[in-house]
Order: C-alpha cells, then sequence, then structure tokens
C-alpha cells in the first residue's frame, strides 16, 4: 500500500518502520514542520491515511481525508465528542474510516475482559471501583482515550456507576467522586508508554486488572494492521469490528 502519516512524531516513525518492513511505501509524511504538504493532491497518491495527529488536528485532516476519498484509520483521541457527526459525513459521502483508542491487540483483549469482569462485579455493590491512567508528559488529553473506553465498558455493565469523572493528578485541583460516579485518575510521568489499571476496593479486598504497554510498538503495529484490513472496504469502524474476541 501507499501510506500517508498525518502526525509523523514518535508514533509516526514507528509506524514508518513497520510500513516499510511489511513491504508499503510512504507517500506522505506530515507533521507540524510541513502543513503546507498536506494537500488534496498529496493526499490522493495514498492508498490510506494514518492519523497520529492532535485533537485539534484530527478533524480538519478527516474531512481532508473524505474530500480526497482515502481510507483513514484515526489513532488521535480527544475529538470524539464529534463522533456522530463524523459518522454521518464518513457515511453519506461514501467514505472510510476506522478509530480506535488504542490499537493494540492486548488492549483491545483487556476491554473485552473488562466488560466481563464489571458484569460480575455488578453482583457485589460492596466493592467500589475506579479507574488509573498513566502516561508520558507529552500526552495532551485527559483522561486517556484508552482510559475513557475501559470507563464506558464499566459503565455499561456496572449498574451503581452513571458517568465518569476525571481527575488530572498534580493539576491542584482535587476531585471527590460521588457514589454513582466512576473516578478516572490520570497521572503524567516522564517516558512512560502507557499503564491502565481498573481497581475493585472494599474493605476485605482489592481486585486489580492491568494493562502495561512495554512501548508504543503495539500501538503502532495495530494502527498498520487497522490499515491493511481497511483496504477494499467502505464505512465508519472501530478496532472492535477487526477482532473475534467470542467466547
Amino acid at each position: 500500500m501507499k501510506i500517508a502519516i498525518l502526525g509523523y512524531g514518535k508514533m509516526g516513525r514507528i509506524i514508518e518502520k513497520f510500513a516499510h518492513e511489511r513491504g508499503h511505501e510512504i507517500v506522505l509524511k506530515v507533521n507540524v514542520e510541513n502543513t503546507e504538504d498536506l494537500t488534496l493532491e498529496n493526499l490522493q497518491k495514498a492508498d490510506v491515511a494514518i492519523d497520529f495527529s492532535t485533537p485539534d488536528s484530527a478533524l480538519s485532516n478527516i474531512e481532508l481525508c473524505f474530500d480526497a476519498h482515502v481510507p483513514v484509520v484515526v489513532g488521535t483521541t480527544g475529538w470524539y465528542g464529534h463522533l456522530q457527526e463524523v459518522k454521518n459525513k464518513c457515511l453519506s459521502g461514501n467514505n472510510t474510516l476506522l478509530y480506535a483508542s488504542n490499537f493494540s491487540i492486548g488492549v483491545n483483549v483487556f476491554f473485552f475482559v473488562n466488560k466481563i469482569l464489571a458484569k460480575i462485579m455488578n453482583r457485589y455493590p460492596q466493592y467500589e471501583v475506579q479507574v488509573e491512567e498513566i502516561h508520558h508528559t507529552e500526552k495532551l488529553d485527559s483522561p486517556s482515550g484508552t482510559a475513557m473506553t475501559i470507563a464506558e465498558g464499566i459503565l455499561s455493565e456496572l449498574e451503581r456507576k452513571n458517568e465518569w469523572v476525571n481527575e488530572l493528578i498534580g493539576s491542584g485541583e482535587e476531585l471527590i467522586a460521588k457514589p454513582d460516579q466512576l473516578l478516572i485518575e490520570s497521572h503524567r510521568i516522564e517516558d512512560v508508554p502507557g499503564t491502565h489499571t481498573v481497581i475493585y476496593s472494599s474493605e476485605v479486598d482489592d481486585i486489580e486488572f492491568k494493562h502495561k504497554a512495554h512501548s508504543r510498538a503495539g500501538f503502532a503495529l495495530g494502527a498498520l494492521l487497522a490499515a491493511e484490513w481497511l483496504q477494499d472496504k467502505k464505512g465508519f469502524f472501530n478496532i472492535t469490528d477487526m477482532f473475534d474476541f467470542s467466547i
């Protein structure tokens, strides 16, 4: 495939490495220093685009991909408030988009098991639950998209929680969650690829369910696999459409 990388930072460079190893060609690389290269003409040279840019630029990048009729894989988070609007544009224009808060195979297994665990814990109201996420200091959004997906999975199965709330540790604003609120604690630490933990706590014990990334490689490879999976497809997809976790 011919691939356009929108957001050529640390993730973009790892995607480029895997792309070359798998026989693909990078025809466009865009970062903050060459945004003028992101044109309709240049984008149409690609078979697929992979976006790991910023929440502020993701929406305009997606729209340009739609205008160019180039399938796009979106790993950027922080734009999900516009998800339905983007979905409508995608489908009405007969375009192709696949998005995920996290492309790692391990994390997507984690998402699946997280919902099963929440369904079980719904029977035991003596357990309080919260989500903790740790990321590198360069991460701009809080909570992480992965943490939000984890929280939404819990909310879908745990009747005693109605919404999630976020506290960015070290921001100076302490948050006390209400009984029907699911707390997401966000931590920002130097050079941490990403750790997500679901903690169920009672007076007698704790249950911790954790995913710890060793590097960004799993995210990058997963995004590339998603781009390969999108070939010859039309529509609006989530990463879960790629996996079969039926048991």
